[in-house]
């Protein structure tokens, strides 16, 4: 299924991708959120294991689940949607930590598809900080930033790089480019 009206932003922790969307969201789109941080926030809450430092691969299902409801939900919403990293996004996780890219997911991330065009953040180390949620370091941002790229590539999206610019300006740059 391919929904033009689904928009992703991607790229490495750090880069700018929530913020942006939270723009957006704010001059009237529709969002979904980032799977990972609020899944991290949860699991922290509830002394669960599925987390990147605790089960990795658990912690991806958890992704996986928590993209495809997004993406269900998306659906009765009216207009465009910006969705805060993608199914995609799971696989390209999976690749960067090593790990098996499993058939289900990899059936998800053909058959849940988005706007052909996905707007990827590029590392920005005058902006990257760490918090509760992100631990990775600077050289682990931008090898996650990478991961994306080929990720998104091998699902056939063609990949926008957002400008290192103020956040109004990202906001504009990704209207202007979808029409």
């Amino acid at each position: 299924m391919v929904t033009e009206r689904f928009v992703v932003v991607t790229g490495g922790p750090g880069s700018g991708k929530s913020t942006l969307v939270g723009v957006l969201e704010r001059a009237g789109f529709a969002r979904a959120a980032e799977s990972g941080r609020e899944i991290i926030q949860d699991q922290v809450a509830i002394g669960g294991r599925a987390l990147p430092w605790r089960d990795r691969g658990l912690f991806a299902e958890l992704m996986l689940s928590w993209d495809l409801r997004a993406h269900r939900l998306a659906r009765s919403a009216a207009g465009t949607v910006f969705f805060d990293r993608g199914i995609t996004d799971t696989v390209g996780y999976l690749r960067l930590k090593g790990l098996p890219v499993p058939g289900h997911l990899d059936e998800a991330a053909r058959r849940f598809r988005y706007h052909r065009r996905v707007f990827i953040a590029p590392p920005w180390p005058e902006i990257y900080e760490h918090d509760t949620e992100r631990k990775q370091s600077p050289d682990e941002a931008e090898r996650t930033y990478e991961a994306m790229v080929a990720a998104y590539g091998d699902y056939g999206y063609e990949l926008v790089t957002l400008p290192r610019s103020p956040v109004e300006d990202r906001a504009r740059f990704v209207l202007e480019r979808l029409g």
